[in-house]
């Protein structure tokens, strides 16, 4: 059997795509343009994930489906193929915060990891907000301090409209002639990380504000 090779953010681009078809079914558009729909969606579907083998781009080449229902049927399929965020104990995430004394952990046991592009999650008490992700294949994580004012704006990570809450964290990059110096880097994002996972189609600029964020 295949091994897993569809992150979740892959999956929700997938998703999108499919849902793109099913709506344009419904819009009663001349048989030419609705070919082009198919046609365009599925190529999107097929290139979305980097370096695939021949037998991951079998898996994922919808060409020869033809209604909403055979897409749905393999969109179905596919979550057998879904790779799981790595496991984590709360040891582990106790030992990416070492100055957060009392650090507040997520319930893990409640998450389904192959629906995470990032681990997320929010302490009320201290207005912290806590980002873990599989950075070049090692877990990293980054403390940040959150608005709690929320309102309706675009998320920076995963690029959707939703409740969104400002957040900022000091980076850990020096200056040699200014031992006192630190930068900080705000973003808008998602109040609820689990909300924000379900909408991501594209790690990109997650990566980029961790690798900034992390920089020494």
């Amino acid at each position: 059997m295949t091994e897993r090779f569809i992150k979740n953010e892959q999956f929700n681009f997938i998703s999108k795509q499919v849902a793109h078809i099913k709506d344009s079914t419904k819009q009663h558009l001349p048989a030419g343009v609705l070919a082009a729909v198919y046609d365009i969606s599925n190529e999107k579907i097929l290139t979305c994930i980097p370096n695939m083998t021949a037998e991951q781009k079998n898996i994922l080449d919808f060409s020869k489906l033809k209604t909403v229902e055979a897409y749905e049927q393999a969109l179905k399929k596919i979550d057998n193929y879904m790779l799981p965020f790595p496991t984590i104990s709360e040891q582990q995430l106790k030992k990416l915060f070492p100055k957060s004394k009392k650090l507040k952990l997520p319930d893990l046991s409640t998450m389904d990891l192959t629906r995470l592009t990032y681990l997320g999650w929010n302490d009320s008490r201290s207005n912290k907000k806590y980002v873990v992700y599989e950075l070049e294949n090692r877990l990293v994580g980054i403390e940040c301090t959150f608005s709690p004012s929320i309102k309706k704006n675009i998320c920076s990570i995963c690029h959707c409209q939703g409740k969104v809450t400002f957040f900022s964290t000091v980076t850990k990059e020096k200056k040699l002639n200014n031992p006192d110096y630190y930068r900080s880097i705000g973003n808008l994002i998602c109040a609820d990380s689990s909300e924000c996972n379900k909408n991501m189609t594209d790690a990109s600029y997650l990566k980029y504000f961790l690798e900034e964020s992390l920089r020494k």
